[in-house]
């Protein structure tokens, strides 16, 4: 090339113009550019050469608006429509001579400005340009289309997120619900931090995000791992600096599905036709109590109790009869069995059936005539079932009373509940048979969680007698509801527990009595286990029982009903052997997983109350090593019946009581640091 050629060429993606300066090298050429910097080009780096003359750098921005009046894109599809047809390829000189019907330098260039621009109707081929067919234009057309409103749908998210982060109330839009969705998906992955223990970094590189992901989080400048996408969430104010990611992390679904809603309002509106209906014993002169804490919704037990004119006494337990109002297989059975039970979180509960069923026609409702299924009990004179029959039935409930009402009645021995008395005194007598036959009690405060507002609270359960009497009376009904099954040969959803192999008594009478013997017993527990077959329960000192007691809010205990409502009916089983089987191995993995997010979001919500109370000094137990060695041990806070662990800068003992601060806490990370609290120290924080 001649000194003073005026060349085209792109350091990066910006088009530059220079002036050819002399040679670098034997292939390389010396460029300077209208701001006289040159620049050391290979022959591939220069993009396009200006024939004709020569100029200076000074020059250059002269050239340029020479230049600009031709720039006209709208002018290339002119030119295609006259050259389509034949296919002609063209060279910038001659896309000039049509454009411009000149092909001085400044319209040579601008054609090749326009050509080399065009991403719709030409492509090029070497140093020239060939019209792409009508189906590839109107293609690029469409696709230019979509790739413009997507930015402008970028756009006007941008300027959504701005107006969130602002605090400024958002209507989000279907669009950006798909990307906050992804962004859901994503960032609920920060479960795996606890359920398998990953570090946050660990975590990202595990889970590369998603294209979705990738593009949002960079579009708004945010690391793209799952907790820069929940920290956007939470800045957005689309979820809560607390959100249950176990929850979403898990199959567990939160909405019924519209469907499975319309008929449960169907069923309200409309019952089905009662089968049970002739055979249904009327027991509404029967006084019913029902049991549960405050905040329950779902009530599915109630208790009577009746002098016989042979002057013994029957007891009854009476259990909601959900399948009154639907049939195996069915829409709302189906769901129930999808859900596997009601799920019950600090922050509320996720319900097996829907609430317009569960609370109202399947509960046991004060002063309403309900529907039950009832089994009727005499107990010899040491606890045991000497008689028993079930029914289908009809029930009015009396009281709707709470575990602390009932502690309050037997406490002050009211004379006109008798009723409660005696069956409080049968839950005695049946309590101290099944000790006899080998039962084992475990008594551990147990912690209930509850977050409203963002407050947290936490009571510990204590084993009351109101909780004893009930407890007695819901085992009584599984083992009669078993033995039923057993007599009858019907497949049922059995539990049982193996024989554990405990301490000797001379291990455990080194232990401290009290908290630390019970744990060291609990952890010599074998699981429970489910058959369709009858088999022994361990733990409770039953040869056969099953779960009976709640079928609104459990899978199992509805598989039960629907076994025995049918031969109590003398019909054909819903379920053969193998079909309840089956059943109940998918129904284990569901609870399995129900049960694990129970315990892992109750854990997160004790971390976070302990997190926010960093001040308070607790009294606590040492309950059982975890890591001697290292001096991990289990302690428990007994004014929250929490169980947690903590390392120790001391030699302690088991049993041994001490007072502890939260040094720190991070729930999301389920990590937890407790330092004791000296002699010294404590009084003061007692003053």
């Amino acid at each position: 090339m001649d000194k003073g050629t005026l060349v085209e060429f792109r350091p990066g993606s910006d088009r530059r113009l220079g002036i050819v300066d002399r040679p670098d090298g034997k292939t390389r050429w010396f460029v300077v550019d209208e701001r006289g910097q040159s620049h050391s080009l290979a022959p591939r780096q220069i993009t396009y050469t200006v024939t004709g003359q020569t100029y200076k750098p000074s020059q250059i921005p002269a050239f340029l608006d020479e230049v600009k009046p031709y720039l006209d894109p709208s002018s290339l599809e002119v030119a295609w429509e006259l050259l389509v047809e034949g296919g002609e390829i063209v060279t910038p000189t001659e896309m000039a001579n049509i454009l411009y019907s000149e092909s001085q330098p400044p319209q040579c260039y601008a054609a090749y400005c326009l050509l080399s621009d065009d991403k719709i109707y030409f492509k090029q081929k070497g140093d020239a340009y060939e019209p792409r067919n009508a189906a590839q234009v109107a293609e690029r057309k469409h696709q230019i289309e979509v790739e413009a409103l997507k930015a402008r749908g970028q756009q006007e998210f941008l300027a959504r997120v701005e107006q969130a982060l602002a605090g400024v109330e958002v209507e989000w839009q279907r669009p950006d619900r798909h990307r906050l969705e992804a962004l859901e998906k994503y960032a609920s992955l920060l479960a795996d931090v606890v359920r398998v223990g990953l570090s946050y970094d660990a975590l990202a590189r595990a889970y590369p995000p998603p294209a979705p992901v990738l593009e949002t989080m960079t579009m708004l400048g945010r690391p793209a791992t799952p907790q820069g996408a929940f920290q956007l969430l939470v800045d957005l104010g689309w979820w809560s600096p607390n959100e249950n990611l176990f929850l979403r992390r898990s199959s567990i679904p939160v909405q019924f599905p519209s469907k499975v809603l319309e008929v449960a309002q169907q069923r309200l509106n409309s019952p089905q036709q009662d089968k049970d209906a002739a055979d249904r014993l009327d027991l509404t002169s029967l006084k019913v109590y029902t049991i549960d804490d405050e905040s329950t919704t779902e009530i599915d037990d109630g208790l009577s109790w009746e002098l016989l004119p042979d002057g013994k006494e029957r007891l009854w337990v009476h259990i909601a009869d959900p399948t009154r109002l639907l049939m195996p297989e069915d829409e709302l059975d189906l769901e129930a069995r999808k859900r596997g039970s009601t799920v019950y979180l600090p922050t509320g509960m996720i319900p097996m059936f829907p609430e317009v069923l569960a609370t109202g026609p399947m509960s046991l409702v004060q002063g309403c005539v309900c529907y039950a299924l009832s089994f009727g009990v005499i107990l010899d004179s040491t606890g045991a079932v000497e008689d028993y029959s079930i029914h289908a039935s009809i029930i009015k409930p009396t009281y709707r009373l709470t575990y602390e009402d009932v502690d309050e009645m037997l406490e002050l021995g009211v004379q006109a509940e008798p009723e409660m008395t005696a069956i409080a005194t049968w839950s005695k007598k049946r309590q101290q048979w099944r000790y006899a036959q080998g039962a084992i009690s475990i008594n551990m405060p147990e912690a209930m969680i509850k977050v409203k507002d963002d407050k947290i609270s936490i009571d510990v359960l204590d084993d009351s007698s109101s909780r004893q009497l009930v407890a007695e009376m819901m085992i009584l009904a599984g083992e009669v509801a078993a033995r039923y099954g057993r007599t009858h040969n019907i497949p049922l959803p059995f539990r049982g527990q193996p024989q554990p192999e405990l301490p000797p008594d001379e291990e455990l009478l080194l232990l401290p009595a009290g908290f630390v013997r019970a744990c060291a017993m609990r952890r010599c527990m074998p699981k429970s286990e489910m058959s369709i077959t009858p088999v022994r329960h361990a733990g409770l000192g039953l040869d056969t029982y099953t779960q009976a007691t709640s079928p609104i809010r459990r899978y199992s205990d509805l598989l039960t009903h629907f076994q025995l409502k049918a031969h109590l009916r003398g019909e054909v089983l819903p379920f053969s052997a193998e079909q309840l089987k089956e059943v109940m191995i998918s129904v284990s993995t569901i609870t399995q997983e129900v049960t694990m997010v129970e315990r892992q979001t109750n854990r997160y919500w004790a971390l976070e109350y302990l997190r926010r109370h960093p001040d308070e000094a607790w009294e606590t137990t040492v309950l059982m090593w975890l890591r001697e060695d290292s001096n991990l041990a289990l302690i428990m806070l007994e004014d929250l019946g929490l169980q947690l662990p903590m390392f120790f800068k001391r030699g302690v003992t088991l049993g041994e009581q001490l007072l502890v601060k939260v040094s720190h806490a991070d729930p999301h990370k389920d990590m937890i640091q407790f330092q004791e609290v000296i002699y010294q120290e404590a009084q003061t924080v007692g003053n």
